[in-house]
């Protein structure tokens, strides 16, 4: 009898869920469901999209509904960052930093919202949970001392500055390129904020996103 040669472990047949299309295509919309959006309608009839800033996150929702409604929607926020990186494994963290970077892009720029979203904090830390642990300990603590502080747009701002760096010496080049792309895509949101900037002020208003996250001091 003629034995067929065997297949080596690294040349099987991937299973198409971890294809990496369709990892980032389920990146992409887990992260775009608007968990805060869902939480204001059903709890107070409301569209975040409509009020103060216009952003569909955590903050807009608590200030609507409270802080029982914003623990639910943020446990939901930041597991859903977590399904394109689980996907794609740690055997492959070039694609693991992309699902990361596309849960965070769904959450801030949601098919389901038209285009709008949140500033993608909740599904990054989510994200990096599973990819470089100590990237979501940072932004927690970032985001945790910025609203102590009175100023979570700055803790976050600080947190996503030491990120890379930070990533790069406990998780090397996995951390390095999760901590990139995470903060690209946030900081992109950050400056592109929900409108176009009005002409005139245009420099004023990036600074003003890129530091304080909101267009006006």
């Amino acid at each position: 009898m003629v034995s067929l040669p065997r297949m080596s472990p690294d040349k099987r047949p991937q299973p198409w869920w971890r294809h990496p299309a369709a990892v980032l295509a389920a990146a992409f919309f887990a992260g775009a469901v608007p968990f805060s959006n869902l939480m204001a309608r059903r709890r107070r009839g409301v569209d975040l999209r409509t009020i103060g800033s216009g952003t569909v996150s955590g903050t807009s929702l608590y200030n609507v509904a409270g802080f029982g409604a914003l623990a639910l929607a943020g446990v939901c926020d930041v597991a859903k960052g977590s399904v394109g990186p689980l996907l794609a494994g740690r055997d492959r963290p070039g694609l693991q930093a992309a699902a990361c970077g596309a849960a965070v892009a769904g959450h801030n720029w949601s098919p389901f919202l038209g285009g709008a979203g949140g500033r993608g904090i909740s599904p990054a830390i989510g994200a990096l949970a599973t990819t470089a642990p100590a990237g979501a300990v940072a932004l927690l603590g970032g985001m945790t001392v910025g609203r102590l502080a009175g100023e979570t747009a700055l803790g976050s701002l600080a947190a996503n500055a030491l990120l890379v760096p930070l990533l790069a010496r406990t998780d090397g080049e996995r951390g390095r390129l999760a901590g990139a792309v995470v903060v690209g895509v946030m900081m992109v949101k950050r400056v592109a904020g929900n409108a176009p900037a009005p002409p005139g002020r245009r420099w004023r208003t990036y600074v003003n996103r890129v530091v304080f996250d909101r267009d006006e001091l």
